[in-house]
């Protein structure tokens, strides 16, 4: 990676992957649980100038999620993690190809676990008047996503999230499609 300040993120470059990850998402007589493996890449995009006042730095990735044991594609996600270090603050803006996109964020004020591990958590609210969520006319009848949050902890060798998805379908409001996986550099 260059120079750059990379702040919390700087621990993401490079490819991972893990095969620990358990998903719980919504079916229409119930609920549907996979195991499933996951690779994901970062690639550093650089320093971002907005308005000429603003410095970022971001990272690039994609990640692919596969059913086990069938190997079945079940997820796709690209985006990017960014770091204001003035602001101290990190975002996490993404598409998956279901027509909808996020973009959450945090702040990060230097918080660790109990192993010195870097922990991040970022958010994103439908309506929200900074952290949203945009679908399209299909998924905000049929599958609405009114929030997401998701908590990183990163650490030497190691990658592991936990995310929450709310999303009302089905006829249930509110439902949690939660998916956790740990994984490792490749």
């Amino acid at each position: 990676m260059s120079d750059l300040d990379y702040g919390p993120l700087a621990g993401l470059n490079g490819s991972w992957r893990g095969d620990k990850g358990q998903d719980e998402s919504p079916e229409p007589d119930g609920i549907e649980k996979n195991a499933y493996t996951e690779s994901m890449h970062f690639t550093p995009a650089g320093d971002v100038d907005n308005a000429e006042t603003q410095e970022l730095v971001a990272l690039r990735y994609n990640l692919e999620v596969h059913r086990i044991p069938d190997g079945k594609a079940i997820h796709n996600q690209t985006g990017y993690w960014i770091w204001d270090s003035e602001a101290q603050l990190v975002m996490h803006s993404f598409t998956i190809p279901r027509g909808v996109a996020v973009i959450a964020g945090g702040y990060y004020r230097g918080e660790t676990d109990a192993d010195g591990n870097i922990v991040i958590e970022v958010a994103a609210e439908l309506g929200h008047p900074d952290w949203q969520i945009i679908q399209s006319p299909f998924m905000q009848k049929n599958a609405l996503t009114t929030g997401f949050s998701q908590r990183l902890t990163i650490g030497p060798a190691r990658l592991e999230y936990s995310q929450t998805t709310l999303v009302d379908i089905y006829g249930r409001k509110s439902f949690e499609h939660t998916d956790h996986n740990l994984l490792s550099p490749l």
